[in-house]
């Protein structure tokens, strides 16, 4: 048995933001897009260097992007609709990312259940001619640099169709497709490219068997290339496609061993003794150091039934879902520092591993990790008020005491189609050096807070001269709506240099969360305050609902994750209570992230939507039945969900619906949804402003799907990345078309 290490990807990004730097200086016109390129060749180079340094046999390479690697293999392949053919080069690939005037950009959504988002390809009968160059360039230099550990990094053809919007059926889209990837593994293979790692991930999806013939035709073909295969998949294991996919053409296959149970399929259906196997063994989601004694007796009973079979050790996914290096930083106490794995540690972790099973005495190194986790264990006990507060948990703590039909009417009177915003306005350089300044100690607390207090004043004055109904304060103090909450909890810890790509250049640091949560402080009763005195109009409270800083953080392993998002919930069921005592008469908890964190098997949903409606539903059903509760959620789909959806008895849903062509809206209605809904009108990853007319067209689907009692009206999410330059005169034109419309439907405001 041959066993070697391998890895499916690497963060893209830069150890210092190096990417988002470059690509915001080409958008704005200061960098050239010879030097844009060039930073990304320096960032993927140096990750090459690190993994072949650290030991890694065979290296993922070729997933490094400028926007998004879905973005990529669309353009690659010539799957360009005719509204960006007009346009050219980079400016159409960015123009198919974030849109332009008079060319709305490709819908975007979730990467399977992650918090990066991906670029939906369209796929239409009429295609433009593959470019490959880019890659082949790619790979050529990785070839220099790293000989025959290079192994390109590509999109699965049964993957891209099954993610993408399609205008023919999908036997015409398998048509159409293998011939450009039988291109392209073609000139791969006169590059002197031995192995392709093709990914697959959609096989782990419930129904992955539907799709059973289009992959075996698929891969028939390409195997007739002559190039060796490793078929990927990872985020969950392969169910009942798992007997008929180990039997593909292919020369290897790699498993996620850390989530769902690929181990048991192993077991009972054993593995083929002229395939390789890739152990996914090593989380590529989650920052926690290995446990040995768990992984180790794993790998070794792998070993030992499946004798004689090749083995890769790697990651379960690509390292894109991890910060760079733990090792920076610096901040974070010791104890927990210790036992945090990012991606040069997973890679060192993939070795170590591949040495021990081989043989090779590693007990001081196993030791030494174990007396790293007892010492966390020691620094994290539980909080035993948390733990009674969690037990003593009743019914009605999760039920309004008026149900929706009863308490609507006692709420805030409002116009026919009330106008607001999703929560953030614009995050100008002046408000982030505010925050740059008073971490450097330059500015004491009071000072920060009263600059802050001047752009929540100019806010809200610019607010009402725009005429909305409902205001914000505008979250200028919040850099991330996980972290701004995360940093005010006991339980949770920070990074200095975590970043992840969510999308394009917008980076998160996702929290950590290593203990139990506590609200020490009220958290938001400040800027409210400040925003509420300076005006009549109400101005919503704006909380991030307990599911979504969950599926947003890294979470802790040794209790369940709707253990954690039930004492989240408490925190800010403390935290609603608090702004309904101070006056807020309208409370918003968004969650973005409840459809992301869906189990990818169908028959896990029911038991996850319980405990993540019941978590949203803790949080807000402390509020008077004159509250009015919103919740927000974006770039997903809730047809399959939607009365799960209205179980969260949320007054207010308000919704992205401008990239999806209504879809969203469409399926709200079908569904029955009886609460109100506000339809989001324009694209705001988008820098183009939407007309009066654009966003009437917008409403008016809105109306004739849904009674004018249940629309409101609001951009598709909120406004931190763009400019007031940009928001302004959008905002104006939602005002106006709101206007417009009160009076086509003839009705005026209360």
């Amino acid at each position: 048995m041959q066993i070697q290490t391998a890895t499916l990807g690497y963060p893209r990004i830069g150890k210092n933001r190096e990417v988002k730097k470059a690509l915001e200086a080409f958008w704005s016109g200061k960098l050239e897009a010879e030097l844009l390129l060039q930073t990304v060749r320096e960032v993927e180079e140096s990750n090459w260097k690190t993994q072949l340094e650290t030991g890694i046999d065979f290296i993922g390479i070729g997933d490094t992007t400028l926007y998004d690697h879905v973005l990529d293999w669309t353009f690659r392949f010539g799957l360009i609709p005719k509204r960006f053919q007009q346009v050219s080069g980079l400016e159409r690939y960015f123009t198919m990312a974030r849109g332009k005037e008079g060319i709305p950009a490709l819908e975007m959504t979730k990467w399977f259940d992650t918090n990066y988002h991906y670029l939906v390809p369209e796929i239409a009968e009429e295609t433009l001619s593959v470019d490959f160059s880019d890659f082949l360039e790619r790979v050529s230099r990785a070839q220099k640099i790293l000989g025959r550990a290079a192994i390109p990094i590509v999109i699965g053809p049964c993957t891209l169709l099954r993610l993408s919007k399609l205008e023919i059926n999908i036997q015409q889209g398998v048509s159409k497709l293998v011939p450009l990837y039988i291109s392209l593994l073609t000139e791969l293979k006169n590059l002197g490219v031995e192995e392709v790692q093709m990914h697959e991930p959609a096989l782990v999806l419930s129904d992955a068997n539907s799709c059973q013939e289009h992959f075996q035709t698929v891969y028939q073909s390409l195997s007739l290339v002559g190039i060796s295969l490793n078929l990927v998949t990872y985020f969950d294991d392969l169910g009942e496609a798992y007997p008929w996919v180990i039997d593909l053409p292919v020369a290897a296959i790699s498993l996620d061993l850390t989530r769902g149970r690929n181990l048991e399929l192993i077991k009972t259906y054993g593995f083929p003794p002229s395939k390789r196997l890739g152990v996914g063994v090593i989380d590529a989601r989650n920052i926690w150091q290995i446990r040995p004694n768990k992984l180790i007796p794993m790998l070794q009973e792998i070993v030992e039934s499946l004798h004689g079979i090749s083995l890769h050790i790697q990651p379960s996914a690509s390292l894109q879902f991890v910060p760079y290096d733990a090792n920076r930083e610096k901040q974070l106490p010791e104890n927990l520092r210790n036992v945090l794995s990012f991606a040069e540690q997973k890679i060192k972790e993939v070795v170590f591993l591949a040495r021990t099973i081989i043989g090779e005495n590693t007990k001081k190194e196993q030791e030494c990790i174990a007396s790293t986790w007892n010492q966390f264990e020691q620094f994290n006990p539980a909080n035993q008020l948390v733990q009674k507060r969690m037990k003593t948990l009743k019914i009605n703590d999760f039920q309004r005491s008026l149900s929706y039909g009863l308490r609507i009417d006692s709420q805030i009177p409002l116009p026919p189609f009330p106008t607001t915003t999703i929560g953030s306005f614009p995050q100008t350089s002046e408000v982030r050096q505010l925050r740059v300044r008073y971490k450097r100690d330059e500015l004491t607390q009071e000072e920060y807070q009263a600059a802050i207090d001047v752009q929540i004043a100019d806010c809200i004055k610019r607010q009402e001269e725009l005429g909305l109904d409902v205001l914000v304060h505008g979250e200028f103090e919040r850099t991330d709506m996980v972290e701004f909450f995360g940093q005010q909890l006991s339980g949770f810890a920070f990074t200095e240099n975590g970043w992840v790509q969510s999308y394009g250049s917008r980076y998160v640091r996702p929290p950590i969360i290593y203990g139990d949560v506590v609200r020490n402080t009220p958290m938001t009763l400040r800027e409210f305050k400040v925003a509420q005195s300076l005006t009549e109009k109400p101005v919503k409270g704006m909380l991030t609902g307990p599911v979504t800083i969950l599926n947003w953080s890294y979470p802790r392993t040794d209790i369940s994750r709707s253990e954690q998002a039930f004492q989240i919930a408490l925190t800010l069921r403390d935290e609603v209570a608090d702004l309904e005592a101070v006056g807020a008469k309208v409370i918003q908890v968004d969650e973005p992230a409840l459809r992301e964190g869906l189990p990818l098997k169908i028959d896990r949903w029911n038991e996850y939507l319980s405990w993540a409606v019941d978590a949203f539903r803790l949080a807000t059903a402390v509020a008077q039945p004159q509250t009015q509760i919103h919740t927000h959620m974006c770039y997903c789909e809730f047809g399959d969900i939607i009365k799960d959806i209205e179980r969260l008895d949320a007054d207010v849903i308000s919704i992205e619906n401008s990239r999806s062509n209504n879809q969203t809206l469409r399926e709200i209605t079908e569904g029955g949804y009886s609460h109100q809904v506000g339809n989001g009108v324009y694209d705001i990853h988008s820098p183009v402003v939407p007309t009066t007319e654009q966003i009437l067209q917008q409403l008016r689907t809105g109306v004739a799907n849904l009674p004018v009692k249940q629309i409101w009206v609001n951009p598709d999410c909120g406004l931190k990345t763009r400019r007031w330059e940009e928001v302004m005169p959008s905002m104006k034109n939602m005002v106006d078309a709101a206007k417009v419309l009160r009076q086509e439907v003839n009705v005026t405001p209360s």
